[in-house]
């Protein structure tokens, strides 16, 4: 959405909300509560003050024990499993509580489409694709935590939002970051954005080093704590090659528009160039909680007890540019923007193949690009009209991917 659309989304928020504080109750319903963004947005809401917000339904894949557990704290409406399988456990975990539970993949669209004010799309993977989708639909304000929805189906989220008036709100901290800095003139006033990135922990390595990294290595994150998949991702930089695929349907800003620049502390996570020679930054210590709260609390803010950026303790920032040589995933997702259509369904796809091949030891470091390369090539660009287009481009790259496993093995 551009920033015309962000601005009147936020007089439309700030008149529902009632003041720009954001002190109304606000019902919440949270995708992916039990993953670590789903948590952390648990934290802010239960540390919120009483009445502050509302949680409507929660959603996650199966840990049953764990949702019913968040569902307790928050007081939920409305627990989900997507696995069926896990019902009766969850059943079980809630009896007596008056939380209503519900399992499968319908439900968790079900529950998506729930009315809210503001839901966290926090599923990871393709599986958040159509309870995003749903959540965008029904209007409200919509924390985009999940990279695939953009990436796969950005064309068809952001036209979604316009038809619905829904306000897309950034969590990852990097867009987030911009989001923050981005003034109301829109972007006919930017000259660029910079993405920032702390390069993972083979920045300095070379290419004879990568191609023998093991994947305890390659998840050995140097300041984040997450997952694997996505700290390959940052080894990879692949995640920042997706997060300029991102930015380029929030924002509205071509791939030109949109760099990257490696800075190792990671404290400035966002920076926006404008026309007149200004620069703003958005800068805070590498914690989740702080644009969470942001999206949480938008258009107001809250107070959150996270630590507070001591600059003088940091010292220097420095910042550096990333070496496409080493790093090709950036090169293969601009070229799968600029392609357009199904063409960053396929990149999305094809690395999430090659990274758990990495993960099970099926193929090297540096065949994780090669491989997403060669899927691109095979597999093409088609156009993306409809969810159904993209899954359908999303099970071709996938397969392609495992048949060329052995090739790279």
């Amino acid at each position: 959405m551009d920033m015309t659309g962000m601005k009147a989304a936020a007089t439309s928020a700030q008149a529902a909300l009632g003041d720009a504080g954001g002190t109304a109750e606000r019902r919440v319903t949270v995708l992916g509560a039990t993953g670590s963004i789903g948590r952390a947005t648990l934290d802010l809401i239960a540390d919120a003050p009483e009445g502050r917000f509302s949680v409507q339904a929660l959603v996650a894949n199966g840990n049953a024990e764990a949702l019913a557990a968040a569902a307790r704290r928050v007081r939920a409406r409305l627990a989900v499993v997507a696995d069926a399988a896990a019902l009766p456990v969850l059943r079980a975990a809630l009896a007596g509580t008056g939380i209503e539970t519900a399992a499968g993949a319908a439900a968790v669209v079900e529950a998506a489409a729930m009315p809210a004010d503001w839901t966290m799309a926090g599923i990871v993977g393709a599986a958040g694709l159509a309870p995003t989708l749903a959540a965008v639909a029904q209007g409200g304000m919509v924390a985009i935590a999940n990279k695939e929805c953009l990436v796969c189906a950005g064309a068809a989220l952001i036209a979604s939002a316009r038809r619905a008036g829904t306000m897309l709100l950034p969590v990852d901290s990097e867009h987030n970051a911009i989001f923050q800095a981005m003034d109301s003139a829109g972007p006919e006033g930017v000259e660029r954005i910079v993405l920032t990135a702390s390069g993972g922990p083979f920045w300095n390595w070379s290419l004879t080093q990568m191609g023998q990294a093991s994947a305890a290595q390659a998840v050995a994150h140097p300041v984040w704590r997450m997952g694997a998949k996505i700290s390959v991702d940052s080894a990879t930089m692949m995640n920042k090659g997706l997060e300029i695929i991102e930015a380029a349907h929030l924002f509205d800003l071509p791939d030109d528009r949109i760099d990257v620049l490696v800075h190792r502390q990671a404290l400035v996570h966002g920076l926006v160039y404008y026309r007149d020679g200004s620069v703003v930054a958005q800068l805070a210590p590498p914690d989740m909680h702080t644009p969470i709260a942001h999206a949480l609390a938008w258009p107001g803010r809250m107070t959150v007890a996270t630590p507070r950026l001591d600059l003088a303790a940091a010292g220097s920032l420095s910042f550096e540019k990333p070496d496409a040589e080493r790093f090709p995933a950036l090169g293969l997702a601009r070229a799968a923007l600029r392609a357009g259509g199904t063409a960053p369904a396929v990149l999305n796809a094809a690395n999430e193949v090659a990274v758990r091949l990495f993960l099970d030891g099926r193929i090297g470091f540096l065949s994780i690009a090669a491989m997403i390369a060669a899927v691109m090539t095979e597999v093409g660009a088609s156009r993306a009209d409809d969810l159904e287009a993209v899954l359908a481009a999303d099970a071709e790259a996938r397969a392609a991917a495992e048949a060329h496993a052995r090739t790279y093995a």
